[in-house]
């Protein structure tokens, strides 16, 4: 062997140095199982309401955020219980990033109707531009 041939550089074979994208693609699939499964949710809650009807109803909207008001009067926002001094400030946060800016509140027919009135004042003052009262056409039964 001649000392040249050693200084010679060994000629690469051609490797292919793709990515790997196997763990992007598993990533994908459950990102998308996460968004089908998380959409069927309903905003059903679990509050035994005997709504008052009307026949002059229409169907409501599903985007208008949605205040529920018990038989006992006590009032729920997003599932969750809010006293009514705190249902302005919570409002008027949801509101300010929501494009719609309308109220549903839905209520017992035997909520009296100062409990009704304090809600719809409460979210008007938050900001809301349209407030309507759910009645068991536009909301379902209960």
């Amino acid at each position: 062997m001649y000392p040249a041939d050693l200084m010679r550089y060994r000629t690469r074979k051609n490797t292919s140095q793709g990515i790997d994208i196997s763990p992007l693609i598993d990533m994908v699939f459950i990102l998308l199982i996460f968004f089908m499964v998380s959409t069927t949710f309903t905003k059903d809650m679990k509050i035994d309401i005997d709504r008052p009807g009307a026949s002059s109803a229409s169907v409501a909207s599903t985007k208008a955020m949605r205040l529920y008001i018990d038989k006992s009067g006590e009032t729920f926002l997003n599932g969750e219980p809010v006293r009514l001094w705190v249902i302005q400030s919570r409002l008027r946060d949801l509101l300010k990033g929501s494009t719609n800016k309308s109220v549903l509140i839905v209520t017992d027919e035997i909520v009296p109707s100062n409990r009704l009135v304090e809600v719809i004042d409460q979210a008007r003052l938050a900001g809301a531009q349209d407030v309507g009262v759910a009645t068991v056409s536009e909301a379902g039964a209960g």
